[in-house]
């Protein structure tokens, strides 16, 4: 299935439609420190798969109109999404200092993008095969955009794509707005107004917090040393991969989380950081590294609950650092999980307040912006979260069937993590490496014996 499937039907701006009653919006949102370092990312793309609902077999389409306006009423509460990057670039009068860049969303209603799609493949073409169809892709817009270039597109573009038997929502939000929790938040908000038949917008149950969070800094300090975007943005090609979902069972985690504890004597592994270890250990395993090879765990890991006090888990922006647990790839594989997944826990409750708003502290003394070619090959980072409500987004005909990403973001050792689609502690990970490495842990038993088939 190739990505000249899709067809575009039309696209156009959606704007916030404001009434005196609507939500005051900032004129700017200033970027912090995470948010900047997020620059030279790709956007952040997932999205949601149903079956038709009735109304979009309607001549009228009404369901496409219902979208497109719950979409506008959503933006209301979520301003920073219908606005546009700017830099303002200032320089010193002493020689001995650089220039820097000041970064920030201007909250100009400019709007985000909506297109309309369609495509002859069916919910089982895309769910059926073994990897992800490469068609799924093509169900985004924005792909390869970094969120640099905010300045000149939107920071939101969302494609909806009629399938033969089913419909897709693509969502491609700029990362340097948004994080994970970020992402889906808005995604409920947007669902609830649609499944309330786009009223009462003015008032939905978890409204963002769009202040953004400078902890004891001063936020003129957050600026970026550069003077041009080519001195800190990296256009990365993503090598080939195979991308496959590996689905645990509420059961097959328990009894991994038992098995973890009971190994490293503790009863404070939770199952996440036990499913961590798994995969940690198994593509370590497929890799084949040499044994005094480094090899890390990393976690993307949200700030708001360790700070102190912590922030609201409705923050609007980027909150979250990358934790690690590092060893070689001897100790890794010669101990047992429980001994791995120790490591993997330390590297959790290690991040406090104090750690949190040293690096805040770090980064201002020497600003930096992550680049996709960073995250090494003998490494995994896990990425996402089973707690977000995926499976909550239902717009007024049930609950989705699967999630997907698109092509943000991907390289040799992400793991994305999503709930399983019955709910109940269930995980499904979407594990992308290079074929070699994926052949590899099929045959892996330790692995597969927790997949749920």
């Amino acid at each position: 299935m190739s990505s000249d499937q899709v067809r575009h039907i039309s696209r156009c701006t959606i704007t916030p439609q404001r009434t005196t009653e609507s939500p005051q919006t900032p004129e700017r949102c200033q970027l912090t420190s995470w948010d900047l370092s997020m620059l030279s990312f790709h956007y952040i793309q997932k999205g949601l798969l149903f079956y038709t609902p009735s109304s979009l077999k309607h001549p009228s389409n009404p369901t496409v109109h219902l979208l497109k306006k719950s979409l506008s009423q959503a933006l209301l509460h979520f301003s920073p999404l219908a606005g546009r990057v700017k830099i303002h670039h200032s320089s010193s009068p002493s020689p001995s200092s650089s220039s820097s860049m000041y970064v920030f969303i201007e909250c100009n209603d400019a709007g985000a993008e909506f297109i309309h799609a369609a495509s002859d493949v069916t919910v089982s073409d895309i769910l059926d095969p073994i990897d992800i169809p490469q068609i799924v892709k093509s169900f985004f817009s924005l792909n390869g955009a970094l969120n640099y270039d905010g300045h000149s597109i939107p920071l939101l573009a969302v494609q909806v794509t009629e399938l033969i038997d089913g419909v897709f929502i693509g969502c491609s939000m700029n990362h340097s707005v948004v994080d994970g929790t970020s992402f889906w938040h808005f995604f409920n908000a947007w669902s609830e107004i649609a499944r309330r038949g786009g009223e009462g917008s003015d008032c939905i149950s978890a409204p963002p917090v769009l202040q953004r969070w400078f902890g004891d800094l001063d936020p003129s300090l957050v600026r970026l040393p550069f003077s041009e975007a080519d001195e800190f943005i990296e256009k990365f090609t993503t090598p080939v991969l195979r991308e496959r979902i590996f689905h645990f069972s509420a059961g097959s985690i328990a009894r991994l989380k038992a098995k973890a504890n009971e190994e490293c004597n503790s009863n404070r592994i939770s199952s996440f950081q036990a499913l961590c270890a798994l995969v940690w250990r198994s593509i370590t395993r497929a890799r084949k590294l040499p044994l005094d090879q480094n090899t890390n765990c990393r976690l993307a890991i949200s700030n708001r609950s360790r700070l102190q006090p912590p922030l609201s888990p409705h923050y609007f922006g980027n909150c979250l650092q990358i934790v690690a647990a590092t060893t070689t790839a001897s100790q890794l594989l010669s101990h047992d999980l429980g001994w791995a997944a120790w490591m993997v826990h330390q590297s959790v409750s290690g991040h406090t307040d104090v750690i949190v708003r040293g690096t805040l502290d770090a980064w201002v003394k020497s600003p930096a912006v992550y680049h996709l070619s960073g995250f090494d090959g003998w490494s995994v980072v896990m990425a996402s979260s089973p707690r977000f409500d995926m499976y909550g987004n239902d717009f007024g005909w049930g609950r989705p069937l699967a999630v997907r990403s698109g092509y943000a973001n991907k390289f040799n050792g992400i793991v994305t993590s999503y709930p399983g689609s019955e709910g109940g502690g269930s995980v499904d990970l979407e594990i992308c490496l290079l074929p070699v490495f994926m052949n590899a842990l099929e045959l892996d038993g330790e692995f597969m014996d927790v997949v749920s088939h």
